[in-house]
C-alpha cells in the first residue's frame, strides 16, 4: 500500500513539473531579455521549439501567412540561440542538436505543403542548417586552440 501511495506520489510530482514546465512562446519571449547570458541560449531555442510546432499546427489548419511568422521566429530565435550558445560558451550541443531536428521537421513539413508555399520552409531549413555548420565550427575550433 506504501509503495503505491509513494508511486502515485512521484507521478503527481512529475506532472506538475511537467505543466509548470510547459510556458507558451510569448511567456518564454517576455523572459528573455531579462534572462543571464547563460539561459538565453537555452530559452531562445525552447521558443524556436514552440514556433516549429506552432508553425505545423498552422500550416496544417490552412493557415499559411500565420504560419509563415512562426517560420521567420523559428529562425530568428535559433539564430540567437547560436550566438548566445557561442557567447557563453555554454548549451551549444544541444541547441545544435534542437536545430538538427527542427532543419529535419521542417524538411517534413515542407513536402506536405502546396508547390507555392514550400520556399519559405525551405529557406529556413537551409538557414537552419547554415547556423549549424557556424554553432560546429565554433565548438570544434575551441577544442583545437586548446591543444596548442
Amino acid at each position: 500500500m506504501r509503495r503505491l501511495a509513494l508511486c502515485l506520489c512521484l507521478v503527481a510530482l512529475a506532472a506538475a513539473h511537467c505543466a509548470a514546465s510547459e510556458e507558451t512562446a510569448d511567456a518564454l519571449k517576455s523572459r528573455l531579455p531579462n534572462a543571464s547570458p547563460e539561459d538565453r541560449a537555452e530559452i531562445s531555442i525552447r521558443i524556436a521549439e514552440l514556433q516549429l510546432l506552432a508553425a505545423d499546427k498552422l500550416y496544417t489548419e490552412g493557415h499559411v501567412a500565420e504560419a509563415r511568422a512562426a517560420v521567420d521566429d523559428i529562425v530568428a530565435y535559433s539564430e540567437k540561440a547560436s550566438d548566445a550558445a557561442i557567447e557563453s560558451k555554454k548549451h551549444m550541443k544541444n541547441v545544435e542538436i534542437s536545430m538538427r531536428k527542427m532543419a529535419a521537421k521542417l524538411r517534413d513539413i515542407q513536402r506536405t505543403l502546396a508547390f507555392e508555399d514550400q520556399p519559405p520552409v525551405d529557406q529556413a531549413a537551409h538557414r537552419l542548417e547554415d547556423i549549424r555548420t557556424t554553432l560546429l565550427k565554433e565548438m570544434f575550433s575551441d577544442k583545437k586552440d586548446k591543444k596548442k
